[in-house]
């Protein structure tokens, strides 16, 4: 049995209670959970497994494995309380799906660029493209069009492309359907004000950092 993933039917849970699958050493199991591994270049969730620290969280396959201090007590079968850093996943998620819209409006507007990197913190978003000059050109309107589909405050759909191999993707209705696993917020209006910055990274690479302003 894989672990059953509470941060996709409902990404606003900060917590919830889960019993203890399987425990090797520091490393542990779920049957369920709300706290996201590092995939698809959007970092991990900080929180608590037990009242324990969370000091790692590694997807493999379909499970999620939770590293543990070693001095942890928890067991197979025991009850636990998960909770989780929920500022820093609520960053995350706005930010996230403002990297998911930039990237769209690059591909929209400037011919399908070939992204070659992405990466989602809390205090950051950053996506990389072969880029021939400067990126800063595309900034206006990235930001125009972005703020636009913002405010206009769209809803998003978010949901299994193929629930069995647990492929999920993202919706707006007249912008974009985009397969993506990550946690995603309800309606573009909760990004609130975004702000760009070039990174030049060389070798005909350009980097878009992309913050809350």
């Amino acid at each position: 049995m894989t672990v059953k993933k509470l941060f996709w039917e409902d990404p606003y849970l900060s917590y919830t209670t889960a019993i203890v699958t399987s425990v090797v050493g520091q490393t542990i199991t779920l049957d369920q959970t709300i706290i996201y591994a590092f995939s698809g270049g959007q970092q991990s969730d900080s929180g608590k497994i037990g009242g324990f620290e969370l000091i790692d969280a590694k997807k493999e396959a379909l499970e999620i494995l939770y590293t543990l201090p070693e001095n942890h007590n928890l067991y197979k079968g025991q009850e636990v309380i998960v909770e989780i850093d929920w500022e820093k996943r609520y960053k995350i998620m706005k930010l996230h799906f403002a990297a998911e819209i930039i990237l769209e409006m690059m591909y929209q507007n400037y011919d399908q660029p070939e992204k070659i990197g992405a990466n989602i913190t809390s205090d950051k978003a950053r996506i990389d493209f072969y880029w021939n000059g400067n990126i800063t050109e595309t900034f206006s309107l990235l930001e125009t069009k972005a703020h636009n589909l913002i405010d206009a405050n769209k809803p998003i759909k978010s949901d299994f492309s193929d629930k069995e191999k647990q492929r999920r993707y993202w919706e707006i209705e007249g912008f974009g359907k985009v397969a993506c696993g990550g946690t995603h917020i309800k309606s573009t209006g909760e990004i609130g004000r975004i702000r760009l910055k070039r990174n030049n990274i060389g070798g005909g690479k350009e980097r878009i950092e992309i913050y809350l302003a």
